[in-house]
């Protein structure tokens, strides 16, 4: 938990509105294109940060436990998956496929949430 209020991802959230509200209508044409850029970068940045603990945390534990490397779990993954370790009809393939399911819900959640239906 920070330290001091208010928190990142609602300083992030702040700056992000005043590029598009104050902004991004004093600038001409041709520059709003890079505002609207850096806004979103924003809008990922100050999603990231709300995410950087319990979910991302408990997810990457899961990649731990399937892989059994706790040193880069999520690199020990796709070197697994590259072997054929969880392939169909091996014995971890279903566990393997919600977690690659979970992992991808989590990511598009930071970087697309209009995909999930959210944002």
């Amino acid at each position: 938990m920070p330290l001091e209020r208010p928190y990142t991802p609602d300083l992030l959230a702040i700056a992000r509105a005043t590029l598009l509200d104050e902004v991004l209508p004093a600038l001409p044409e041709a520059q709003r294109f890079a505002v609207r850029m850096v806004a979103n970068a924003i809008g990922i940045a100050a999603r990231e940060t709300a995410l950087a603990g319990d979910a991302r945390t408990a997810l990457v534990a899961r990649v731990a436990a399937l892989t059994g490397e706790a040193a880069d779990p999520l690199r020990a993954l796709a070197a697994a998956i590259r072997a054929g370790a969880f392939d169909p009809g091996t014995e971890r393939h279903a566990e393997a496929a919600r977690l690659l399911k979970d992992l991808a819900r989590l990511r598009c959640s930071v970087s697309a949430p209009k995909a999930l239906g959210g944002g």
